[in-house]
């Protein structure tokens, strides 16, 4: 809680107190003086000043509030200087009524000023307060609403405050006429501003608008009574303007207390009761009724009114008639389309499949294409949901562009599309789902990233009469197959597709329980330096011991691992055994034990946001140097990485190694070795094993070329026999590994290697 606040709230509060006495007073002296002079004629006159200055202290001092917003201060800033110019015209009044004996309904001079410039600053501090309307249709209710209030209020006023003042002068001067219709028309606007600014979200605490109505409210019936006084030395004005300075002032302490903590921040206020314009024009008419009756001359303008209320009423009904209309159409729109792309959403696709399938005459071809976007999450992981969103947009946009326009496209959810096309040939089918690809293939710029999009699509061809669950089940087994293919491809589905998924559904659940159950184990392939023949280091290699099917190759099994994303845990699994085996060596063997582990990772591992905290972990649990770990990775699986590459740079400031393994087989090795933080480099199989004598020896000697001067380490891999050993030695290459050296082992027997006399390769032949 602020001290200033504390501050500006006990001076309010004592404010209050003296606000109050005067209201009081000035409401009984004026009782006192109804049947004659009772007091003193100054005393009838001096609470009005006085209860105005008290006002304009307690307004100025809340206004200097440093806690409170900007709009909020110059709020109360404008009516701490309304209230002054009500110090002044009371001040005027009085002294035309006490000392210069004018009737005291008379005003002029600078009691008609200081009125009147009160008005302007009341009215001019209620527009510049903030209002936030939801919609057009909002601010039209709002000012309809305040226009109701305000003519139903200035028809009671001219006929209850007004007239009876101007017909009660007798002398009928314009000062009187003036002032008059200056003190209605303050109390009318206001209420009618105040009613406004209560149908927004404002910048004053809850509360104070309602109790400066009060206050105008409690001001306008007292105002009412000035036909019932008949003395020359009384004005409704004296017991009025206390009591409405004394609301003003509540309201003022009512936004200190806010200011000093017991309310906290901006809080909505809220909006009169809808009713009130119908309350008003029911007043109206009962008004006009009663001087119909009474055969009065009001009857005329107050029937116009009348009328007038009537047609507001009406244009705020046809605006709510609209809107509710519109709000309808939206709901519906939104329920059956994707609130992001714009597109049919799951629902209304399976409205028009069901439609397209049909039976209604002769048999027709429908075929359903099932899209799905590759690596869409790492786009989100790397560049944020923000950019991720505008790809999608951009996506549906495209394949929008790509189709007929009576083809259905439709978002399922996340980056899954789907099209029905209708009456439409297999082969005309499967150019359209290319004609999707060439669409996608060019890049999306999104926020200033430019996105390459690949997308798997999986077809399925059917007609009329046929199941739509089945068909769209028989799309998505095809794009599971496009992306088992590498992705960014089409796939017609085929019952041979449904065995191959059903296998590895069922694979993948038994990878998962392998995982756990210890159905796996690692064997290690050893990495010798060719020039002694010395182990140097060893690769770990996964193995899966199945209960039924014994062995089962990682080759079948990896990819499974891949596709479910049970890859994490399983080289969670991988790192933690081979880590907590080269421990064991080398607190065995010390010196002799393995010098390198390299583990491989894949794209999924690296691209998991907690992948570098783990492997930090692991290391620190099994008590492995950082610098004795190599991270392998594909070159395939570097181009996967896109932003989250920057992963490497992690893992090489704690200390790890990465190599580049299968080096030389793909298609951009040049511009990797340029970006890539590799520390080594692994010489594919292909190179050393080749039949090509030309080529078997040119592309190793430019690739140990290329390692030398970037500075990168070589491993030659696939090593088979004793000839291509010696040739890379001869080369230059320090370490390979292979069949030759030995298969991957288990441990024990890498236990063993330890122990043995080393043998030099020998040199070729």
């Amino acid at each position: 809680m602020s001290g200033e606040a504390v501050a500006r709230r006990t001076c309010v509060g004592a404010l209050v107190r003296w606000s109050g006495a005067l209201a009081l007073v000035a409401v009984v002296v004026f009782a006192l003086n109804l049947a004659g002079v009772r007091t003193p004629v100054p005393l009838l006159w001096l609470p009005m000043p006085l209860a105005a200055l008290v006002a304009m202290i307690s307004l100025a001092s809340l206004a200097r509030t440093t806690t409170l917003p900007a709009a909020t201060r110059r709020f109360w800033r404008h009516l701490a200087i309304g209230t002054g110019f009500v110090v002044a015209g009371s001040l005027g009044h009085a002294y035309e009524g006490a000392v210069l004996g004018l009737p005291a309904v008379a005003v002029s001079g600078v009691a008609a000023i200081g009125y009147g410039g009160s008005v302007a600053m009341n009215l001019w501090a209620m527009s510049r307060l903030p209002l936030r309307f939801g919609s057009r249709g909002d601010v039209l209710r709002a000012g309809l609403d305040g226009l109701t209030v305000l003519l139903a209020t200035g028809a009671f006023s001219w006929h209850f405050v007004t007239r009876p003042v101007l017909e009660s002068a007798g002398f009928g001067t314009a000062a009187v006429a003036a002032g008059s219709f200056t003190m209605a028309v303050n109390l009318l606007s206001l209420f009618a501003v105040g009613k406004v600014a209560l149908t927004g979200r404002g910048h004053l605490a809850p509360g104070v608008l309602r109790m400066l109505i009060l206050g105008l409210a409690s001001g306008t019936v007292i105002a009412a009574g000035q036909p019932l006084v008949d003395q020359p030395w009384l004005t409704c004005a004296q017991p009025a303007i206390p009591v409405v300075m004394f609301c003003t002032v509540l309201a003022a302490r009512t936004q200190a207390r806010a200011a000093a903590g017991r309310q906290r921040g901006t809080v909505p206020t809220r909006r009169l009761p809808s009713w009130l314009p119908y309350v008003a024009i029911a007043a109206a008419d009962g008004l006009l009724l009663a001087l119909i009756a009474s055969g009065h001359d009001d009857a005329l303008p107050i029937g116009v009114v009348a009328v007038l209320l009537t047609g507001l009423v009406v244009a705020r009904q046809q605006t709510v008639f609209r809107e509710n209309a519109g709000l309808v159409a939206r709901l519906d729109h939104g329920a059956t389309h994707d609130a992001l792309t714009g597109l049919p959403n799951r629902a209304l696709f399976t409205d028009r499949l069901d439609a397209a399938l049909a039976v209604d005459g002769d048999e027709r071809p429908v075929s359903v294409a099932l899209i799905d976007l590759d690596d869409f999450k790492t786009v989100n992981d790397t560049l944020g949901h923000g950019i991720g969103d505008a790809l999608l947009v951009a996506v549906a946009a495209r394949l929008e562009g790509a189709v007929r326009t009576h083809d259905t496209v439709a978002r399922l959810g996340g980056d899954e599309f789907v099209v029905v096309l209708e009456d439409i040939d297999p082969e005309a089918a499967e150019a359209a789902a290319y004609r999707m690809i060439a669409a996608l293939a060019e890049p999306v710029v999104a926020e200033g990233h430019e996105l390459l999009v690949r997308a798997s699509i999986g077809l399925a061809h059917g007609h009329t009469g046929q199941d739509a669950a089945d068909l769209l089940r028989r799309a998505d087994i095809a794009m599971y197959a496009a992306k088992h293919d590498g992705g960014g491809n089409v796939q017609s589905y085929s019952d041979v597709m449904a065995v191959s998924i059903a296998d590895t559904a069922a694979l993948g659940a038994q990878l998962q329980h392998a995982i756990t159950d210890g159905q796996l184990f690692l064997q290690y392939q050893p990495i010798v330096a060719l020039d002694t023949g010395r182990l140097r280091g060893v690769e770990a290699l996964v193995r899966w011991a199945h209960p039924e099917r014994g062995i089962v190759p990682p080759v079948e099994f990896i990819p499974v691992a891949e596709r479910t994303g049970l890859i994490v845990p399983l080289g969670d699994w991988v790192l933690v055994e081979a880590c907590r085996q080269l421990a064991a060596w080398r607190h065995e063997h010390g010196d002799a034990a393995p010098r390198m582990l390299n583990v491989n990772v894949s794209a999924r591992q690296m691209r998991d946001g907690g992948f570098v905290d783990r492997v930090a972990a692991i290391l620190n649990e099994t008590g492995v140097p950082p610098h004795r770990l190599t991270l392998e990775i594909t070159e395939s699986t570097a181009v996967a990485l896109g932003e989250t590459v920057t992963r490497l740079d992690d893992l090489r400031r704690m200390g790890i190694r990465i190599a580049l393994d299968d080096f030389g087989t793909g298609q951009s090795t040049l511009t990797l070795l340029h970006e890539l933080p590799v520390d080594q480099l692994k010489l594919d199989r292909s190179f050393t094993q080749g039949t090509d004598t030309s080529r078997r020896d040119t592309m190793p000697a430019a690739v140990i070329a290329l390692a030398d001067a970037v500075g990168l380490d070589l491993v030659a891999e696939g090593v088979e026999t004793g000839d291509q050993a010696a040739r890379l030695a001869e080369l230059g290459y320090q370490h390979a590994q292979g069949y030759h050296f030995a298969r991957p082992l288990p441990a024990a027997a890498i236990r063993d290697l330890m122990v043995q006399q080393p043998v030099p390769v020998p040199a070729a032949t």
